[in-house]
Formats: structure tokens, sequence, C-alpha cells
């Protein structure tokens, strides 16, 4: 496992108020975050704070990234049928994944401890389980979305037929309730 940065010994607190900090002055002045750290009473350096800052940084723009990716995707695609979801459910199994092709190629001569690997490995099953049940109710959910809506068009087409609708229109309805384009 790597080794514990400087970053790491303060306190939750001020680990919280540092990410404000940083964020606030847009991952900038890393000289007067250092003393601000140093007024706290912490020997931290001005490449430790640098290195945590871009670390943060890029977390902070992947969560973005990600945000917008998944508000273009929710207007592109009406999540009717949990296409997002979905989509998620795979970027979360991909990145488990990788993960896990990560620790299965570090060696004992990389430090690696076989516990803290077991650890991991745990932690992976886990995550890989639960993304597992999720998809599975995911389509469970499809499945009765899309049993509703033939119900529905059913039940729509009989009335119309009783009512005297040309089959034409009868199709056109039940078009519209399942949502099948032209």
């Amino acid at each position: 496992m790597a080794r514990e940065s400087a970053i790491d010994q303060l306190s939750p607190e001020h680990l919280e108020m540092l990410k404000v900090r940083l964020e606030d002055s847009g991952f900038q002045d890393y000289q007067q975050l250092t003393d601000w750290l140093t007024e706290l009473g912490y020997e931290i350096s001005k490449s430790s704070v640098h290195r945590f800052g871009k670390k943060h940084e890029q977390k902070m723009q992947a969560v973005s990234l990600s945000t917008q990716a998944a508000i273009y995707m929710a207007e592109r695609n009406p999540d009717d049928a949990g296409a997002l979801s979905s989509t998620v459910i795979t970027m979360m199994q991909s990145e488990f994944f990788n993960a896990l092709v990560q620790l299965q190629s570090l060696d004992d001569g990389e430090g690696a401890n076989p516990m803290e690997r077991m650890a991991a490995l745990s932690k992976i099953s886990k995550g890989i389980a639960e993304l597992s049940k999720a998809s599975v109710n995911q389509k469970k959910h499809q499945i009765e979305v899309r049993d509703k809506a033939q119900a529905a068009a059913d039940k729509v087409e009989q009335i119309a037929n009783k009512g005297g609708l040309t089959g034409d229109t009868v199709q056109e309805i039940r078009k519209a309730i399942l949502g099948i384009a032209d």
C-alpha cells in the first residue's frame, strides 16, 4: 500500500476546511494554504499540499464531468426504461473491474500486504455484488414497466375497437402508449 501522506495527519475537520479553501482559491496559492496549516500546528510542505490539491482537483473535475454526462444523457434519453441507471451501473462495474485488475497486478515485491489485498478484494467483491443486485432490480423494473404498458395498450385497443375507431387509429394509439417510433 502507499505510504501515508502528510495530509493524512490532518483532523477530518481541518481536511474538509482544506478542501473548501482549495476549491475557493481555484486550486491556487498553495503557499498561503501551507502557511494556514502551519498556523494550525501542522508541519506540511507546500509540495504535499500541492499534490493533495491536484488530486482533489482531479476528483472534483471527474465529479463535474460525470454530473454533466448524466444530465446530458437524461436530457437526450428520458429514463422511462432505466437507460441512465443501466449506464451508471455499467460504468461502475467497469471501475470495479479496473480496480480488481490493478489489485491483481500488485505483487509482494511492491509492498502489497496479503491482508490488505484481501480487505481490498472483499470491498471490491461487495461492491460488485451490490451493483449486480442493482442491475437485476433495474432489469426487473424495466420488465414491469414494459408489461404494464403492454397491458394498458391492450386495454385501450379493446376500448377503442368497441368505440368504433379505425384500425389505423387504434394502432397509432397503441404505438403512442408503447413508445414505438414510426
